[in-house]
């Protein structure tokens, strides 16, 4: 009784979530016309040329995204390894014992 009653629940469950998107479409046409901009009125500078990038060109501004990303993430882990290598711990003799 309570194996069926379990299956009876994630029957249901499933049924929910397969219906999930119908109730999002539901909201009709004024629901597909919502366009997401990024307000230029306020921003100077480097801030209204990425905003601008956004609003026109969607795929320039994710390149500049995964570049900007990589090397900022890049030029932080040599400035932290530049500074623990100063402090006296140096990561690049370490030995891996983990094996």
């Amino acid at each position: 009784m309570k194996a069926r009653l379990h299956r009876l629940g994630a029957g249901i469950l499933a049924a929910l979530l397969l219906m999930l998107p119908q109730w999002a479409l539901a909201g009709g046409d004024k629901a597909t016309n919502i366009v997401v901009v990024a307000d230029t009125r306020r921003v100077t500078g480097v801030m209204h040329y990425f905003a601008d990038m956004y609003n026109t060109n969607i795929l320039m501004f994710a390149v500049w995204t995964v570049v900007l990303t990589v090397v900022m993430g890049c030029s932080l882990g040599f400035l932290m390894d530049f500074f623990m290598s100063r402090t006296g711990l140096d990561l690049k003799s370490r030995k891996i014992v983990e094996h």
